[in-house]
């Protein structure tokens, strides 16, 4: 008699695995490919600029999700005046993993060098009920080095009735400046994560977060603005020449809608990512 127990082993499963490496370089007063290694199920691609100095890098996870043992490495080296704006091409998002199951391991590592530039705007991480995920983020900045980031995550998707019941989720954020730690952001999450997420020094009973970490000399100039476009929902702190801005949000909708009128005071005048408007 069948008895709904998997009939193949985790470790024997095929697994996704990709490995992306980007660096680009300034030339005159432009931005240029300067070297790019694609492997597996990353890719890369450079839409033209919608900025002029700056290249737009769009990345794809051609495998179509990301399930438990699944392993993608990316690496931007962002050299010397070079102005980088790097994006997803769609939501990531992380399926249920099988019982016994490795987590997915998702490693990006972010070089940004003296009177450099970088973007760090992927679009939203779905979650999904059951899903195991291990991400981190490193950012390595010259003492004058510019940089923006965000990182969201989606607890299910509302508008589809999911609930993430259980989940296991480590996510680690990690900037250093001119070598010094600046900024270290863990989250654990493991077991019950709908109960989780209800209490008041956790989530409040929301299911999207947003992460934004602004990294500039005149950081803290910008404060006042951030703040006057957040919700309630979210609070912004700005020191050391760092602002960092948290997010909480029913659903994914009302997430991006405040992470883009953020982004839109942060970046000025710069159009958003084309792979954001899609």
């Amino acid at each position: 008699m069948y008895d709904a127990a998997c009939l193949s082993e985790p470790e024997t499963l095929q697994r996704a695995v990709g490995e992306l490496t980007v660096s680009v370089r300034r030339r005159d007063a432009a931005t240029l490919l300067d070297g790019l290694r694609q492997v597996g199920c990353l890719k890369a691609r450079f839409p033209r600029a919608l900025v002029p100095g700056w290249i737009d890098v769009v990345t794809l996870n051609t495998s179509g999700g990301i399930a438990g043992g699944d392993r993608l490495d990316s690496a931007f080296d962002v050299r010397t005046g070079a102005r980088a704006s790097i994006a997803a091409q769609a939501a990531e998002r992380f399926y249920r993993a099988l019982p016994g199951s490795a987590p997915a391991l998702v490693r990006t590592r972010i070089g940004v060098a003296s009177g450099a530039a970088a973007e760090w705007l992927p679009q939203e991480t779905i979650l999904f009920d059951r899903c195991a995920l291990d991400r981190r983020l490193e950012v390595d900045l010259a003492d004058d080095a510019w940089f923006l980031g965000v990182e969201s995550l989606v607890f299910g998707r509302a508008a589809m009735g999911e609930v993430v019941e259980q989940a296991r989720l480590r996510d680690l954020i990690q900037v250093r400046r001119g070598g010094r730690l600046l900024w270290h952001d863990a989250v654990r999450l493991e077991g019950e994560v709908a109960v989780i997420l209800q209490r008041k020094a956790v989530a409040d009973g929301a299911r999207a977060v947003a992460t934004l970490v602004h990294v500039a000399r005149d950081a803290e100039t910008a404060l006042e603005a951030v703040r006057a476009v957040l919700p309630s929902e979210a609070g912004a702190s700005a020191w050391n020449g760092m602002l960092i801005a948290r997010i909480l949000a029913d659903g994914s909708a009302a997430l991006r809608a405040s992470v883009t009128a953020v982004l839109r005071v942060l970046r000025g005048e710069r159009p958003l990512p084309r792979v954001w408007t899609c």
